[in-house]
């Protein structure tokens, strides 16, 4: 198993404009390919107006196979044309579990 961690920051005050339409319109895309959400949390001390969510997946080549399954669905494509002019900066890291971690 790997995971990624997702961490998108917002430009200030357009996180209610984003949820508005990722909620009800990307989240349950992202639920039906990628699958294994593992965790959706905002930053509440450190740099703010960021979201981190992280979803497990089989292997790398998991991974590229349900992100390229999300890229050429439409919804998906409508969703990043309103939602990208609102993130300021994202960073995507990928976490290998380690023998003793209760993730594998």
């Amino acid at each position: 198993m790997l995971v990624e961690h997702r961490t998108y920051t917002f430009h200030p005050g357009k996180i209610p404009e984003f949820l508005s339409y990722y909620l009800p319109e990307a989240l349950p895309l992202q639920r039906r390919i990628l699958g294994n959400l593992l965790g959706y949390f905002s930053v509440e001390v450190g740099p703010l107006n960021q979201f981190v969510h992280l979803w497990g997946y089989e292997s790398f080549e998991d991974r590229a196979r349900r992100r390229a399954l999300l890229m050429a669905e439409p919804l998906w494509q409508s969703y990043l044309a309103r939602g990208m002019p609102l993130i300021q900066h994202q960073e995507s890291k990928i976490l290998l579990p380690m023998p003793f971690s209760p993730l594998q």
